[in-house]
């Protein structure tokens, strides 16, 4: 693989993983609250 590709599709990917890895975390966090507020109902 040109090195010139691989300097340009990695952060571009670190970037994916990263914008990934914090929206589950969002959704997870939703997900838990919702929970918590049908157990106390």
């Amino acid at each position: 693989m040109d090195l010139r590709l691989a300097l340009v599709t990695f952060p571009i990917l670190l970037a994916l993983g990263w914008a990934t890895f914090n929206i589950s975390r969002a959704a997870i966090g939703q997900v838990q609250m919702l929970l918590r507020q049908r157990s106390q109902e």
